[in-house]
């Protein structure tokens, strides 16, 4: 059976967003030997140019089939690309009778202008969850995950994550074999979990200086010790009260917060790659009560551990 996924496209979108999970469909067809029809759509078709200035040949969405996956991909355009109303109204008419409707990146903007989003869980670059947040309070953003499936609609977070998306995709529709495969024969890891963090919390800190650097890698060192702003302080050789208006002012958050962070992260790589019990891993993690962790993650991820490691699995 050929299964055809629709990308949907506009000027000044991510190439990558397209190309990259373009790629995995084309290795999945050749491997299970059930090739993909892919089209790239656009809302008046022919030659649209992408933010990188490479420009790609386009249907138009008014001579568009019904398709069993549209994906929408992301990109500096998608401001524009969620104001169109025909591209709005393709969206809303394929809505009903399109298996899987999907996003990359800001693509979910697009989706959610629509109103394609609304009581469901969804996901964007982490860069843009603030602005998705405040354009759309209705829906639930998770701003960490790689990519959500609920129900229909599967959202991802920002470029390289289309390509997650699209192995997810794959696994659902030949299973993990050829997904396996087809990330073998891309050079990547196997469909990372969906709900693993975008980014690292160490890159994420610093604040742009060096300042603090050495300091947020001793805490990731030493997560199951008491850390507290004396003890950090004093690592510093700095008063408590001088060391968290310095770290607040640098980093850009508490140290209290930034600790937490650090655990969060580290108590995640383990609950997703490791069968270690989640009470012990709240205790290596420096957490050491489970309710505590718990409530972590339900502030970081919107999950708690157990429901992110039945996820994983």
């Amino acid at each position: 059976m050929t299964r055809s996924i629709g990308f949907v496209l506009y000027p000044d979108f991510q190439l990558l967003d397209a190309a990259g999970p373009a790629a995995a469909f084309e290795l999945a067809g050749r491997i299970s030997g059930q090739e993909y029809a892919l089209s790239m759509l656009s809302r008046h078709g022919g030659v649209v140019q992408s933010s990188a200035r490479i420009a790609v040949q386009t249907l138009p969405l008014d001579a568009a089939d019904v398709f069993d996956t549209l994906i929408t991909v992301g990109g500096e355009g998608h401001d524009t690309a969620m104001r169109c109303a025909g591209l709005r109204a393709f969206l809303q008419r394929h809505s009903g009778r399109t298996r899987r409707m999907c996003s990359v990146c800001s693509g979910a903007f697009v989706l959610a202008a629509a109103g394609l989003l609304q009581g469901r869980r969804v996901t964007t670059h982490w860069q843009q969850a603030q602005k998705f947040s405040q354009l759309f309070a209705g829906i639930r953003l998770e701003p960490d995950a790689i990519f959500i499936h609920d129900g229909p609609v599967w959202t991802s977070a920002g470029i390289s994550a289309g390509i997650d998306l699209a192995l997810a995709l794959i696994t659902e529709d030949h299973g993990e074999d050829v997904a396996r495969q087809t990330a073998r024969q891309m050079v990547v890891f196997y469909r990372r979990p969906g709900g693993q963090s975008q980014f690292s919390a160490l890159l994420d800190m610093g604040g742009g200086t060096a300042r603090f650097d050495a300091l947020l890698g001793w805490i990731r060192a030493h997560l199951s010790q008491r850390l507290t702003i004396e003890v950090l302080a004093g690592r510093m050789a700095m008063s408590p009260r001088h060391f968290s208006r310095a770290f607040q002012a640098t980093v850009g958050t508490s140290p209290a917060k930034a600790v937490e962070r650090l655990r969060v992260e580290a108590a995640h790589e383990r609950i997703v790659h490791s069968a270690v019990p989640i009470e012990a891993i709240a205790l290596a993690t420096g957490f050491r009560d489970p309710e505590r962790m718990r409530r972590a993650f339900v502030r970081v991820f919107g999950l708690p551990p157990q429901a992110i490691r039945r996820a994983a699995r």
